[in-house]
């Protein structure tokens, strides 16, 4: 089946541009596009997409309080795609629960990548803010105070968490790693129930806050 989609950006052209990059994938439908906040909510409710675009700056609501109102189980998977990178607004998307950003620069194959890494529960943040978000994300708090996993990691699963933080993409990690593709998929998952995290990008955020990324095997 494919991928329901739904816009809401406040500027016409950038609705537009996206609505063509995605239509253009067979596996990718955009229901509607919206120019608010409060759209997006109506949008979200009558069609009940997979994964809601979002820009952060929109009349009447922006894209952070959209995110914070649509929090729980059964909500579509967000991306925030703007043209501001401000840590302020990475920091508050992504610990809000989005499952991507993207700059509105990023390109249209990075686009079609975030949207369908969000459809299967994965994340996607734009290269050129991963590793200085991911660091900025982790707080001023000793390590000792990062949530304690449920489990302890394995070795190979640390290995995968350390990739994870600097940025790469599963087949980045598989490739540095010489594992396959479903075993990088198989300890990510792993790690994700061990730390009750939702995404990735919280794993990714764990392990700053933890020092694990810093640290070398």
């Amino acid at each position: 089946m494919a991928i329901s989609v739904v816009i809401a950006d406040d500027q016409e052209m950038v609705r537009t541009g996206f609505r063509m990059v995605l239509e253009s994938q067979p596996d990718i439908e955009v229901l509607a596009d919206v120019v608010d906040g409060e759209a997006a909510l109506a949008a979200v409710a009558e069609h009940r997409p997979d994964v809601l675009l979002l820009d952060i700056r929109m009349p009447r609501l922006d894209g952070l309080e959209v995110t914070r109102r649509l929090s729980g189980s059964d909500r579509p998977r967000i991306v925030i795609v703007t043209t501001f990178d401000l840590d302020e607004y990475v920091h508050a998307a992504l610990h809000g629960g989005a499952s991507g950003f993207l700059l509105k620069d990023a390109s249209p194959a990075m686009l079609v990548e975030a949207v369908r890494a969000a459809a299967v529960g994965d994340s996607l943040v734009s290269p050129a803010i991963t590793v200085r978000l991911l660091r900025e994300m982790a707080p001023k708090a000793p390590p000792a105070q990062a949530r304690r996993p449920s489990e302890p990691l394995t070795e190979r699963e640390r290995d995968v968490v350390r990739c994870l933080a600097r940025g790469l993409t599963n087949a980045e990690i598989a490739g540095e790693l010489y594992v396959s593709l479903s075993t990088v998929k198989t300890h990510l998952a792993n790690v994700q129930a061990k730390l009750d995290a939702r995404n990735r990008v919280e794993i990714a955020a764990w392990a700053w806050e933890s020092g694990l990324a810093a640290t070398t095997t």
